[in-house]
């Protein structure tokens, strides 16, 4: 299978350009993977000491600033993006 074939590209000029837009594409959702695992992380730390402290494991009034956080800088989806975070670090509610 050719380059043209795996991109969709109708001509080898814009084939390449799809496959290196493709590659930093993949680089930067491994960077966006790690980056979420250590913000689990640093999340359990979080959620440790509030518990340990006699707290809830969550902090509503904090989650909210999350959300507009990222409503604020990236629409609707952003919001969507914020809740799928949440969950990820802290397990439903």
């Amino acid at each position: 299978m050719n380059a043209i074939d795996v991109t969709g590209a109708r001509t080898p000029e814009a084939a390449e350009v799809i496959s290196g837009a493709r590659e930093r594409i993949d680089a930067l959702d491994d960077r966006i993977i790690g980056l979420i695992q250590e913000r689990i992380a640093v999340s359990a730390v979080v959620q440790e000491a509030r518990i340990t402290s006699g707290g809830r494991r969550v902090n509503l009034s904090r989650e909210m600033e999350i959300l507009g956080h990222y409503s604020a800088a990236l629409g609707k989806p952003g919001t969507a993006l914020a809740m799928t975070l949440l969950e990820l670090c802290r397990g439903r509610i």
